[in-house]
């Protein structure tokens, strides 16, 4: 494996302030390539980010060849910022995969638990990942002894996460977006990604903005009731939980047998206010026109959930349906779900 030098931003940042300092003094990011074939730096994504140290703020670059890479990817907390990016023409080629699910057993015979399933998980701040596929291939069908089915693809707990073009593949719990802490918020914003799963598909307490992204519910061989998009924990002191906007939602499940969401209280949680906000997008007819409905013991009807001008076979209008009006979806946008005291806005 080469050696790679980081110079902290810090250091760079003054040159460039002094006058007449020289011009772009500030080096690239550094760079580590992943390729299976052992053409690269590093032949796994886990050995990559390894590589990058704790305590900088220099960015740093994980550039992942195309291919698949199995086994589970962790970026803890400390870590600088790191861009993951795919080398496929689409994120198809390159594919971070693992099979882990919450009773799956560990070593020492305890069960990995929902968390602990995540092929992904980014606990730093300031990650982004673009072009590439994360999956959890569990099967379900070969594991008839395992009846806690909870299969995370990626789980994030950082803040200022970036998923541009992105695939998470998983059935039972694919996407988990969280944070450290119930008194913490962290943001995630997701541009073009496509998303898949069954039950729970994009669930957790972070503030979170799907934007022109594809949502794919998959059929679970019932004719009534074939899962739930969301399952937001939304803290009761945070204002904005998921909000999906400019998107598809589409399904292979039959028509009428899936939920937008549900709300979840997490042990119990009576101080959680699940917030969902689906907003100019187009709904399928795999849909149901009660759209929204009740998780242990919590009702719908006391969680924030609510659309505006949606299209589509799915997007029917009924009381049960809570939609926002006009003043109240002018505040509703993605930059004002995600700015936080920072002013941060990725979209720019």
């Amino acid at each position: 494996m080469r050696v790679i030098t980081i110079v902290p931003l810090v250091a760079c940042t003054v040159l460039a302030a002094v006058p007449g300092g020289p011009a772009g003094a500030c080096p690239p990011p550094a760079t580590v390539t992943v390729a299976a074939d052992g053409r690269g730096d590093v032949t796994g994504v886990q050995e990559a980010v390894d590589v990058v140290p704790s305590g900088t703020s220099a960015p740093y670059t994980i550039r992942i060849r195309p291919g698949t890479y199995r086994g589970a990817v962790t970026v803890p907390e400390g870590k600088p910022p790191i861009t993951f990016v795919g080398l496929g023409r689409d994120p198809s080629r390159v594919v971070v995969v693992d099979d882990r699910a919450n009773g799956t057993l560990r070593q020492d015979g305890t069960p990995y638990g929902t968390s602990g399933s995540a092929t992904m998980t980014i606990s730093a701040n300031d990650v982004t990942v673009r072009n590439l596929t994360v999956a959890n291939d569990f099967d379900e069908a070969a594991h008839p002894e395992i009846t806690n089915r909870q299969a995370v693809a990626v789980l994030t707990k950082g803040d200022r996460i970036v998923f541009d073009r992105v695939r998470f593949l998983g059935n039972q719990d694919t996407l988990y977006l969280n944070s450290p802490a119930v008194t913490t918020v962290s943001r995630v914003y997701l541009h073009r990604c496509y998303v898949e799963g069954d039950v729970d598909v994009i669930f957790g307490r972070a503030t979170a903005v799907l934007d022109r992204c594809e949502l794919h519910s998959l059929d679970r061989g019932s004719t009534t009731n074939n899962g739930y998009l969301t399952a937001p924990s939304t803290a009761g002191d945070n204002p904005h939980g998921f909000l999906i906007v400019h998107s598809v939602l589409t399904g292979s499940a039959p028509p009428g047998t899936v939920h937008l969401g549900r709300p979840w209280h997490p042990g119990g949680d009576v101080t959680a206010s699940p917030q969902v906000l689906v907003r100019e997008s187009r709904i399928d007819g795999h849909v149901r026109p009660d759209a929204w409905t009740d998780m242990s013991g919590f009702s719908w009807r006391d969680a924030r959930f609510a659309e505006y001008r949606n299209v589509g076979a799915g997007a029917v209008v009924t009381p049960d349906r809570p939609q926002l009006g006009v003043e109240e979806a002018a505040s509703a946008t993605p930059r004002a779900y995600l700015a936080g005291v920072d002013g941060w806005d990725p979209m720019r």
